[in-house]
């Protein structure tokens, strides 16, 4: 009986190990997701303000008489 939960304990331990790598790993891959998600909303929101800038810039060209 002793020997069955020792080795069931031995068990455990191995699986607890591999959930605490697997954990760490998607840690990994969420950190390297959030920053990849940070760098394209920096990119969205740059284009979206060029974007309104050339709009304004080719309104303000077009309504000043020559």
């Amino acid at each position: 009986m002793k020997e069955q939960l020792e080795q069931r304990l031995q068990s455990l331990k191995l699986e607890f190990e591999d959930g605490q790598r697997i954990l760490a790993d998607y840690e990994i891959k969420q950190a390297n997701l959030q920053t990849t998600l940070l760098r394209i909303s920096g990119g969205i929101q740059v284009l979206e303000e060029e974007l309104v800038q050339s709009s304004e810039t080719s309104q303000t060209s077009q309504s000043i008489p020559v």
